[in-house]
């Protein structure tokens, strides 16, 4: 059974930095591409960086620059540094992982995946 568990999550200020992580169990990371999300109330789930099983990374405009996406896949553990965060609404930072079994799509900057486990997320607040 595979199962995603997100950590790090916290109240910031503005400019300040976070590291959330994602402990995968049954899931060998190395071998698939996986991904940060995030969903504010109210809105659509987005996609904010993707690892592909290379090491190749794909990040939404609004982040690059101040958000890196690695993977020890020695562990099986996602991460997602953080930095120069900018104030924003609370909203909740999903880990997802590749699933040959079904999940929706998702494109973020020529790297596309299958998403169809998730974690159940962890808070992020940044205030100004």
């Amino acid at each position: 059974q595979v199962q995603l568990v997100e950590s790090g999550g916290g109240s910031v200020q503005a400019g300040g930095s976070l590291r959330l992580s994602c402990a995968a169990s049954g899931y060998t990371s190395s071998s698939n591409c996986m991904g940060w999300f995030r969903q504010a109330p109210g809105k659509e789930r987005e996609g904010v960086a993707f690892i592909a099983s290379d090491g190749a990374t794909g990040y939404a405009d609004s982040v690059k620059g101040r958000f890196t996406i690695s993977k020890d896949n020695a562990n099986d553990i996602l991460y997602l540094q953080m930095n120069a965060l900018k104030p924003e609404a609370p909203a909740m930072s999903y880990c997802a992982a590749y699933s040959p079994y079904g999940g929706p799509w998702y494109r973020l900057r020529g790297l596309s995946c299958r998403f169809g486990y998730w974690g159940q997320g962890t808070q992020v607040t940044v205030s100004s």
